[in-house]
């Protein structure tokens, strides 16, 4: 056998390559899957006997620190049964045993990712917010701590993002696809940055930008050219979205807001539309990003839009988590307070 002999097919050696490389790859992808499956599985049936233990012998945390003692005795050098954990795996069933739909989605994610959730929410929705997201917009460890730390679900809840009627009509979802502010702080701009800054930096992390708009977002261009007549237009970035199956044109400001914004990206989706979209593809949507923008002159602005577009505010710095928690308690005392006024209306004769 030599190694000099050429290949009949003609096929280049870097092809055949490739396709080894890849196929390493996805059996890697799934042998790890395979061993996080079980090691969620373990630390879940650990955790119900630490609850039945605790119910039902009066276990406590002297009798946790000795079984993981003698865990360390049986299987010397094994880690991840420190006390703390084994009370962590604890928590971990006590807080998912009555969401048997969720016990899929569970194991899906690692321990590590896991702990974020538990130790950094405080309500059942946000832990299965969380859960979700993470799942399906595939974020690693690294980018769960992160949209934590971005109050991701505060700012849902209270800021839903502005569309217009038509992109509301148009596609009834993309409430949840888009939101209202994005975090991107991981640009580190300079005070006083300019539009060509902001355009270059979400260029060069191109990834953590996908990563902060969403998954099924795909990147086309950048200053993607359009004619209309004999002018030269251009679309500062230029996306399509699977599951929308539609492009969307994003224009960036480093201003506030102003209604005339929204003309010139309306006119941006006719041209995509007209000369670019595909027979198969749906009516393009067009997301302005801001940087400040006023939710009143928004909402008069995009409530006459024919055009499916929304306008959304970029930040460059995190956003201060613990004042909007204070406001979601808040949000959600006085959503209650509703509820009680509405049944009490209800009940009157």
């Amino acid at each position: 056998m030599t190694d000099d002999k050429p290949m009949k097919s003609g096929v280049p050696e870097e092809t055949g390559f490739d396709e080894v490389a890849r196929l390493i790859q996805s059996a890697r992808e799934r042998a790890l899957q395979a061993v996080n499956t079980e090691l969620i599985d373990l630390y879940w049936k650990i955790g119900g006997i630490l609850d039945r233990r605790i119910a039902e012998d009066g276990w406590g945390k002297g009798t946790v620190v000795s079984l993981s003692e003698y865990i360390q005795s049986r299987q010397p050098g094994i880690r991840g049964f420190s006390p703390q954990n084994l009370w962590r795996m604890l928590q971990f069933f006590q807080t998912w045993r009555n969401h048997e739909k969720l016990s899929t989605l569970l194991r899906q994610l690692p321990w590590s990712a896991h702990l974020h959730i538990l130790v950094k929410t405080r309500r059942p929705e946000e832990r299965e917010f969380y859960l979700k997201m993470a799942i399906q917009q595939h974020w690693s460890v690294r980018e769960v701590a992160r949209q934590m730390d971005n109050a991701l679900f505060e700012r849902v809840v209270l800021n839903p993002p502005k569309l217009s009627t038509a992109l509301r009509e148009l596609h009834s979802e993309a409430e949840t696809l888009f939101r209202d502010t994005y975090i991107i702080e991981f640009l580190e701009l300079p005070d006083g940055f300019r539009e060509r800054d902001l355009h270059q930096g979400l260029l060069r992390n191109l990834q953590r930008f996908l990563c902060e708009i969403g998954r099924d977002f795909c990147f086309i261009g950048s200053e993607v050219p359009l004619q209309v007549g004999g002018r030269d237009f251009a679309v500062d970035m230029l996306f399509f979205h699977r599951e929308l199956n539609c492009l969307i044109a994003i224009e960036l400001k480093i201003g506030e807001f102003q209604p005339e914004h929204l003309g010139k990206l309306e006119f941006y989706l006719e041209a995509l539309d007209r000369d670019v979209r595909k027979p198969h593809e749906g009516p393009s949507i067009g997301l302005l990003l801001c940087a400040s923008k006023d939710s009143e002159v928004v909402e008069y602005a995009l409530s006459r839009s024919l055009s499916p577009a929304l306008v959304a505010e970029y930040r460059t710095r995190l956003p201060d988590r613990h004042l909007l928690q204070a406001k979601l308690h808040e949000f959600y005392a006085l959503s209650q307070t509703g509820l009680s006024d509405d049944r009490v209306s209800d009940e009157k004769p």
